[in-house]
C-alpha cells in the first residue's frame, strides 16, 4: 500500500500563503537548502495537486526560467507522475498528469490502494484540509520558514476537530528554514 506524504512550508506564525495566495516567501535559497529540495525531489512519488496549485507549478516548471535556475527540479517536477484533482478541469495540459474528479478522500484511498511510489501532495491546501480529517494522510513534512506574514490562510482552513500528530524528525537549514515531520496518532 502506498503512502500519502504532504510537503509544505508554512510561516511561524502558521501561514501556509500570504493574504493573496502568494508563496514567495517560501523562495530562501542557499547552497545547503538547494540541495535538499534537489535531493527531496530525487526521491520519486506521484505527484498530487489541486487545481489551483497545479495551474502555478505548471505555469513554471516547464519553462525555460526554471530549467535555466533549478535544471534538476525543473526536470524532476515535469517527468514525474502527476495527479490533478479538480472539479472544473476538462483536460490537463501538463505532461503525465491524469485528472480526478469525484469524491476526494474516496479516490486518495483508491490511488493509496495501486502498487507503485508512494504520493506526495505538494501545496494545495484546500486539498489538505479535505483529507486531513478523513486519515489518509500518512506523513506531514512541514517547512517552517523563519518568517511572520500576520495574515493569511492556513492548510488546514476549515478543519473542525483536533488532529493529533506526533514529531518523527526535524532537520535546521543554515537558512533558518526548520523541517519538521509529523505522522498522525490514531
Amino acid at each position: 500500500m502506498r503512502k500519502l506524504l504532504v510537503f509544505n512550508s508554512v510561516t511561524v506564525d502558521g501561514y501556509f500563503t500570504d493574504v493573496k495566495g502568494g508563496m514567495s516567501w517560501a523562495h530562501q535559497q542557499d547552497p545547503e537548502w538547494n540541495e535538499f529540495t534537489k535531493e527531496n525531489a530525487k526521491s520519486g512519488g506521484e505527484l498530487l495537486f489541486g487545481r489551483v496549485t497545479y495551474d502555478l507549478m505548471k505555469g513554471f516548471w516547464p519553462t525555460p526560467a526554471a530549467a535555466e535556475h533549478f535544471p534538476v527540479v525543473a526536470k524532476q517536477m515535469n517527468d514525474a507522475p502527476k495527479i490533478v484533482f479538480s472539479r472544473t478541469m476538462d483536460q490537463p495540459t501538463w505532461n503525465n498528469t491524469r485528472l480526478i474528479k469525484g469524491d476526494l478522500p474516496d479516490a486518495v484511498r483508491k490511488l493509496k490502494g495501486e502498487s507503485g511510489e508512494d504520493l506526495v501532495l505538494l501545496g494545495s491546501g484546500s486539498i489538505v484540509s479535505q483529507l486531513a480529517p478523513e486519515g489518509v494522510i500518512d506523513e506531514y513534512q512541514i517547512i517552517v520558514n523563519p518568517i511572520v506574514l500576520g495574515a493569511g490562510r492556513t492548510m488546514f482552513d476549515g478543519v473542525r476537530e483536533k488532529l493529533r500528530l506526533r514529531p518523527t524528525r526535524t532537520r535546521t537549514f543554515a537558512n533558518g528554514n526548520v523541517l519538521i515531520c509529523y505522522q498522525p496518532i490514531t
